[in-house]
């Protein structure tokens, strides 16, 4: 009787010590977005406005390290919800994509962590749950199968002409809110979303479009899909039927600050 009432104890006592984010069938990204409010703010870098990443700060900030330890820790199997999954993902994606980045500081691009015979995508690039995870792994076998092409919007992939990393944390009661937010301010960004041309015949669009096209048949291709999201400047001229396509350069240098 005394051994169990010993034993008891302990288990409480560790069930106290183990991290709220762990515990929790969720899990707690509070400590994401304070990191994204401390060191994540506007930049301009040939000629392209963007949110910079300040990496050499996040390296040596101990709550990245907490983050990434208790992502270690957590069983994404506790998630149960499309709109759960969707979330906790993207998000971590994102930290798994500045992971990279600190653990290799100082680079001029993420594609410089790779090498000659296996690119960055494919380095694992951090653990969940007891398994190790390359952001190809995430982003091919988990998010792209989920049928949303509003995550090509949302995933940041360290660059300057990725979407923007958000201030915002991702999470399932507000995802489909923040994915449609995503993709509009993307489209807006006329350096690395899209512009039209003043008789709306040729739209330049980010590559990303290129890349993923099949993700966007879904909803009819690239251009129904865009259709919903068009900035108001340049709804006038849209003209989905008649308009060419046309994509822009990619730059692939660090979203730093």
């Amino acid at each position: 009787m005394k051994l169990i009432k010993i034993l008891f104890i302990w288990i409480v006592l560790l069930y106290c010590f183990i991290p709220n984010s762990i515990q929790a069938k969720t899990f707690d990204f509070s400590d994401w977005g304070v990191l994204l409010e401390k060191h994540v703010r506007p930049n301009h870098i040939d000629g392209v406005l963007f949110n910079g990443v300040d990496y050499s700060g996040l390296r040596i900030d101990g709550t990245f390290s907490k983050l990434v330890n208790n992502l270690a820790l957590y069983s994404p199997e506790s998630l149960k919800s499309h709109e759960e999954k969707l979330a906790f993902w993207i998000n971590v994606y994102n930290v798994f994509a500045v992971k990279i980045v600190t653990d290799n500081y100082p680079v001029q691009s993420i594609k410089d962590v790779g090498g000659l015979f296996k690119s960055v995508w494919k380095i694992k690039a951090g653990v969940v749950g007891g398994m190790e995870y390359s952001l190809n792994e995430i982003e091919h076998q988990i998010l792209r199968k989920m049928r949303d092409p509003r995550i090509h919007a949302a995933i940041v992939c360290a660059s300057i002409s990725c979407p923007d990393l958000s201030k915002d944390v991702f999470n399932s009661k507000d995802i489909n809110k923040q994915l449609d937010s995503k993709v509009k301010i993307f489209l807006a960004n006329p350096e690395k979303g899209m512009k039209i041309d003043p008789h709306g015949k040729r739209i330049f669009l980010s590559l990303i479009f290129d890349w993923f096209e099949e993700d966007f048949k879904i909803s009819g291709g690239v251009l129904k899909f865009i259709e919903p999201y068009i900035p108001l400047n340049y709804q006038q001229n849209f003209k989905s039927r008649s308009a060419s396509i046309s994509y822009m350069h990619y730059n692939w240098s660090l979203n730093g600050i």
